[in-house]
């Protein structure tokens, strides 16, 4: 990737000119804690590449360091807020929603803060959902809940209708939580709230608990995600061990990035297979999959595979492609057909094998999110707070370089973080299971 390929401007609604009232307390206690636009965090920290920039005479690409400002643009007083979640489930959801309101109305004096229901249909007229009033009492226990309390939905809706509602009810700031597809409306509702000249934020915090946000170096819920995935193959491992030429196989989340599947086989190194979308890998060969596989049942008498769900498409390449509510391509399961084809494979040889079948997927999304991620969780959305109160627009949350940041949504909506196959998590994966190229 090369960083000076797009542009960290950061769109603004008008200048700040109210006074801050998030310092309080003993005269000057917080004054420490207030950023400037002028603050910056270098996005590529390579020292050949800041040089080579240095030699030319050119700035170095960074982004706009988050966090309060001292000045705001919104009126506590008058300003209402909305809040919605949008797409699949993640861990996590329930500990955003409680920082941004929680961050509101104590941190800056806002009392008007509404839930729309069930993803974008919140907005649509037709659908009918209720709205939601957010205030501390009734999102002060919500932690230990999973899913999300304002619920959610897929599929494209109406800009124009939901930018219809939203000036309706006065909203100033637009709180949208959600993955690449809710990025992308986020980017579209705020062009359109630029192009008729309305006064109302749009801030996005990314969710993918399949950590895969182009230019967000690490997702909420991802690490929930992982520490889940462990347990399943732990479970997938003690089963293998326990039965004649036994085998685990685990289907994780990972539509198109595999960065759960090979996190997780580091953080728990009883894997033997690793298959992720990004590394291509054959099944029949000498060098294929069941051929390894066999040698390995040879030589320890059981096994773990671990597969992202994304992984092996090539193989349904002659059947029918079908699309979810949100447009992306409905995945075929590679994990009941691996079970099949390695039950197959094992038949024709009159060998005798054990698989046990895992497949944790949409419990894992539904849980709680755990210590780390809700630490997590609680920066993104005061941060998400502190921008859309000082007034900026069409961005997202996100972490780089260890600081949170300002991403403008034109820089990571559409595209996606992928593995890198001659990266350290990939080769480190290669090292762990010794799986070899499969190919």
């Amino acid at each position: 990737m090369r960083y000076g390929d797009f542009d960290t401007t950061i769109p603004i609604l008008g200048k700040a000119k109210i006074p801050s009232p998030i310092q309080r307390g003993e005269k000057g206690a917080l004054s420490r804690s207030f950023v400037n636009d002028s603050d910056r965090i270098i996005i590529d920290v390579k020292l050949d590449d800041l040089i080579k920039l240095a030699e030319k005479g050119k700035d170095f690409p960074s982004f706009e360091l988050a966090g309060p400002r001292r000045k705001i643009y919104f009126d506590p007083s008058k300003l209402r807020c909305a809040l919605v979640t949008c797409g699949g489930l993640c861990p996590g959801l329930n500990d955003i929603i409680r920082a941004i309101v929680l961050e509101l109305f104590y941190g800056y004096g806002v009392k008007n803060i509404l839930g729309f229901k069930y993803g974008l249909q919140g907005f649509i007229p037709q659908y009918g959902h209720d709205v939601m009033e957010l205030h501390p009492e009734n999102v002060g226990n919500i932690l230990e809940k999973g899913g999300s309390i304002l619920g959610s939905s897929r599929g494209p809706q109406s800009i124009d209708e939901v930018v219809d509602t939203l000036e309706k009810m006065n909203v100033g700031i637009l709180f949208m939580i959600g993955g690449d597809g809710t990025l992308m409306a986020a980017t579209k509702i705020a062009d359109a709230v630029i192009a008729m000249g309305l006064k109302i934020s749009v801030i996005g915090i990314p969710k993918t608990i399949d950590n895969d946000i182009y230019l967000v170096s690490r997702s909420f819920g991802f690490e929930t995600a992982v520490d889940v995935a462990t347990q399943a193959i732990q479970g997938a491992h003690n089963e293998a061990e326990a039965y004649p030429d036994g085998i685990g196989l685990i289907k994780l989340m990972g539509r198109y990035s595999g960065f759960i599947a090979a996190t997780a086989a580091l953080a728990q190194q009883e894997v033997n297979f690793v298959l992720i979308p990004e590394v291509d890998f054959d099944l029949e060969g000498p060098q294929g999959l069941f051929v390894a596989l066999e040698n390995r049942l040879n030589l320890r008498g059981h096994a773990v595979i671990v597969v992202a769900e994304g992984a092996g498409q090539k193989y349904f390449e002659s059947r029918d492609v079908d699309f979810d509510e949100s447009g992306n391509i409905r995945l075929k399961d590679i994990g009941v057909f691996l079970k099949n084809k390695i039950e197959s494979y094992f038949m024709s040889k009159n060998m005798e094998v054990s698989i046990k079948y895992i497949d944790p997927s949409y419990t894992i999304r539904s849980l709680p999110a755990n210590a780390n991620d809700r630490a997590f969780c609680s920066f993104l959305g005061r941060d998400a707070v502190h921008a859309g109160m000082a007034g900026k627009t069409k961005l997202l949350v996100g972490r780089w370089n260890n600081h949170f940041i300002h991403l403008p949504m034109s820089a990571s909506a559409g595209k996606r973080k992928q593995v890198n196959p001659k990266g350290k998590l990939w080769l480190s994966v290669l090292g762990a299971t010794g799986q070899g190229a499969l190919k």
